[in-house]
C-alpha cells in the first residue's frame, strides 16, 4: 500500500463532501440561523460518540464567538444534566444516522421543558429530524476510512456546519476583536489581540 496515496484518498473524499456541502445549504440553515438569533437562553448542543466529541467543539466555537453555548451528553441528559436545559434555550441534537437511541431519547424531555430544537443528521427523513422545529441534513458520498464505517467524513460535515453556523450568528450579532478577546485572553491568540489593543 502507497501510504502517502492513502492519505490524500482519505483527504480527498472529505474535501468533495465539502465542497459539496455547498450545494446542499437550504432554508433550513436560514431558520436554524434564525432561532439561534432568537434564542433568549443558552444554546444547548447533545450528542454520544462521535458526534458528541463534535457537539463539545461546537458549543464551544459558539460560546467563544458570541453566542453562548454548553453541551450535554444525550446519556447523561437521561440522567439529570437535562436540569441545565431551560425553555428558553435552543437545543442542538447531532446525530448521524438521526436514529440513535440515546439522542432520541432526549426529545421527551424537551417536550417537557419546552425549547426548541434543531436537528444535525444525515437524513431529513430520520426520527430525529421529525422530532426538530429545524431539521439541517447533509449528503455525502462514504466515509473516508476503507470499511465505509468509520465516522469521518460524516463527523467533518457537522463539524462544518457548527462551525457556519457559529460565525453566521456572530458576524449578525457584530461581535468584534475586542469581544473575542473579552473571551479568549489566554494563549498566542489572546496575546496577539492583547498587543492589538495596545497599540
Amino acid at each position: 500500500m502507497d501510504v502517502q496515496e492513502r492519505l490524500r484518498q482519505a483527504i480527498t473524499v472529505e474535501a468533495e463532501a465539502v465542497r459539496g456541502l455547498l450545494d446542499q445549504i437550504d432554508q433550513s440553515y436560514v431558520e436554524a440561523v434564525n432561532l439561534l438569533q432568537g434564542c433568549r437562553g443558552k444554546v444547548v448542543v447533545t450528542g454520544v460518540g462521535k458526534s458528541g466529541i463534535i457537539g463539545k467543539k461546537m458549543a464551544a466555537s459558539f460560546a467563544s464567538t458570541g453566542t453562548p453555548a454548553f453541551f450535554v451528553h444525550s446519556t447523561e441528559a437521561a440522567h439529570g444534566d437535562s436540569g441545565m436545559i431551560g425553555k428558553d434555550d435552543v437545543v442542538i441534537l447531532v446525530s448521524n444516522s438521526g436514529e440513535t437511541a440515546e439522542v432520541l431519547n432526549v426529545i421527551p424531555i424537551l417536550d417537557q421543558i419546552g425549547s426548541k430544537r434543531i436537528s444535525i443528521t444525515s437524513n431529513h427523513n430520520s426520527s430525529l429530524a421529525k422530532a426538530a422545529d429545524v431539521s439541517i441534513a447533509y449528503d455525502y458520498a462514504r466515509e473516508a476510512d476503507h470499511l465505509n464505517l468509520a465516522p469521518t467524513t460524516s463527523a467533518t460535515l457537522t463539524l462544518v456546519i457548527g462551525d457556519a453556523l457559529a460565525v453566521t450568528l456572530s458576524t449578525l450579532r457584530g461581535f468584534t476583536e475586542a469581544d473575542f478577546h473579552r473571551y479568549h485572553p489566554g494563549g498566542s491568540l489572546g496575546a496577539k489581540l492583547s498587543e492589538v489593543k495596545d497599540v
